[in-house]
């Protein structure tokens, strides 16, 4: 349609076509066009969070869970800064997102205006595309891009800065219809060539999830793995990406892996990288597997082409959408392609996935999280932060189908409770958990205000040990029995979350845990276990004062 409007409903007319239906925000006096068009939008769910940090990081799980863009506004200045961890977590995940900055007038532009950032040179490095729009008329133009950019090719996060007086601009422009992800099959040649290169491998690992992985990628290629035999194991923080129930599942790679899968992929003669970038955090430093990884064929298989070989030697690229390569294999006719490997790799992930009793122990968490997988739907979704905390979910829980973990790649604290408030909104029929560190609560607890005033249903998991427990532990390693730094006084956060108007329990005996959880379960709204846990159990497997003694 070709009409008289102003620039912040031209901006909403957008997003509508191009089938937005929730923004986060923290609202600003800079893009009130923006927040008054939206009045008249019910289409929209308008999420007022508490923080900017909060509202980037609900965007970016939102995007996670959806495979579109999560949508994002803030202010100028300390809103748009606040927000760059959430812009941060999306490029690193390869998660679709976009976020609207309010920018100061074009007539101040370049005079340092109050809470002035040039905002495309501030985000360029941390976004696939950053830009201003200067133009009302071009507002469709720009926002049809970023849809595009957002989700094409490796999906991430795109920042348009939107000055002020553009936003009340009456102008007449030209809608864009909604924008169609270009969908990319693999070649068949190559297809070829990887079947015959699986034929004459002996031990061969998948490794899976990351980027475009969605619901068709996790089904189609867990057929093909169970019907050959291949063990997958997951890549870091992508512990969804087949459900841990298939019979070939082999656990997850990262921080604190089972040292049976390392062997495992260090052993294995040709590697089949479906997704990921193969990251620090998966390739724990580039040392499990080498980019030049000598005595091992590197199979990478991706949706950007910019990603393949920019790190790693490649044996075979394969530049192609996840649901339609992992549908390709599923349906190739394999012949004599099978592996006994699979059953192998998942008895042991079995093994180490099994908590045992921890001597000494006053509120082991090992025994914490078997109880939660006996109380809870294997759909339920795990969210939660950076911290050694989550190492317990990590190797314990038993994650169901795509999107029941949300969890930063880029190592990002504070993600856990926001990341749970918007998957309880866009899941209002799953459990939700948010599990952080005390350190990570205490940098995005606000929103728990964000929570309640929606009144969705969600529990949170705060583990308590007073301590940066992820830098002590380095610490110790580093400098032994000089501490410095990394000691915290915390708040009564049982009665915090009551303060904000939830329940809360405190928990200190693993026995307790159980009941308390059922009590929590119970609740209608929010809920929150407060887990007071001793620093000596540094990780599930290892004990602090054991570290300065290596």
């Amino acid at each position: 349609m070709t009409n008289i409007r102003t620039g912040g409903r031209i901006l909403v007319d957008q997003l509508l076509a191009q089938g937005c239906d929730r923004i986060f925000c923290v609202p600003g006096e800079s893009y009130l066009a923006v927040l008054d068009a939206l009045h008249d939008s019910p289409a929209i769910d308008l999420v007022v969070c508490r923080q900017e940090g909060g509202a980037a990081y609900m965007a970016e799980a939102d995007g996670k869970l959806t495979g579109k863009p999560g949508v994002c506004f803030v202010t100028r200045g300390p809103g748009a800064t606040n927000a760059s961890i959430g812009v941060h977590t999306a490029f690193q995940d390869s998660t679709p997102m976009i976020l609207f900055v309010g920018d100061v007038a074009r007539d101040a532009k370049d005079r340092e205006g109050f809470q002035e950032v040039d905002f495309p040179a501030m985000f360029r490095p941390l976004a696939k595309w950053a830009a201003r729009i200067d133009d009302a008329r071009r507002i469709p133009e720009y926002v049809a891009r970023a849809y595009a950019v957002a989700t094409s090719g490796r999906p991430g996060p795109v920042v348009l800065a939107l000055p002020e007086d553009m936003l009340v601009e009456e102008v007449e422009a030209i809608d864009r219809p909604k924008v169609v992800r270009p969908a990319q099959p693999p070649c068949i040649e190559a297809v070829g060539t990887l079947v015959q290169m699986l034929k004459d491998a002996t031990n061969p690992i998948a490794i899976v999830g990351g980027a475009d992985w969605d619901d068709r990628a996790a089904h189609y290629f867990a057929e093909f793995a169970e019907g050959t035999g291949l063990p997958v194991t997951c890549a870091f923080r992508r512990q969804d990406a087949i459900p841990s129930s298939s019979p070939v599942y082999a656990g997850n790679l990262g921080y604190g892996p089972n040292p049976r899968l390392l062997e495992r992929v260090r052993a294995a003669d040709l590697l089949l990288v479906v997704g990921p970038r193969i990251g620090e955090a998966t390739t724990d430093g580039y040392t499990l597997i080498t980019p030049d990884h000598p005595g091992q064929i590197l199979v990478h298989v991706h949706p950007d082409p910019n990603e393949l070989q920019s790190v790693y030697r490649t044996d075979l690229a394969i530049c192609a959408d996840m649901p339609e390569f992992a549908e390709t294999m599923a349906q190739w006719e394999h012949d004599i392609l099978t592996f006994e490997d699979g059953a192998q790799a998942r008895a042991e992930w079995e093994a180490w996935n099994t908590p045992s009793p921890r001597e000494g122990v006053a509120l082991d968490l090992g025994p914490c999280v078997a109880a939660m997988r006996e109380a809870m739907p294997a759909d339920t979704i795990i969210c939660n932060g950076a911290g050694n905390y989550s190492g317990w979910w990590h190797r314990y829980w038993r994650y169901g189908k795509r999107g029941t973990q949300l969890a930063p790649t880029n190592g990002s604290m504070g993600y856990g409770v926001p990341a749970a408030v918007a998957a309880a909104l866009r899941c209002p029929d799953q459990r939700v958990v948010a599990l952080a560190g005390d350190g990570c609560f205490l940098m995005n607890g606000q929103e728990l205000a964000t929570a309640v005033a929606r009144g969705v249903r969600l529990l949170v998991i705060v583990v308590d040990n007073g301590n940066y427990g992820t830098i002590r532990m380095h610490q110790e390693r580093e400098y032994p029995d000089r501490v410095s730094g990394t000691a915290l006084a915390n708040p009564d956060f049982a009665a915090l979350a009551r303060a904000y108007g939830g329940w809360a329990e405190v928990v200190e005996k693993t026995g307790d845990f159980a009941h308390a959880l059922a009590r929590a379960l119970d609740q209608p709204g929010l809920a929150m276990l407060h887990c007071k846990t001793d620093i000596e159990q540094i990780t599930p497997a290892l004990r602090l004062s054991s570290l300065n003694k290596r």
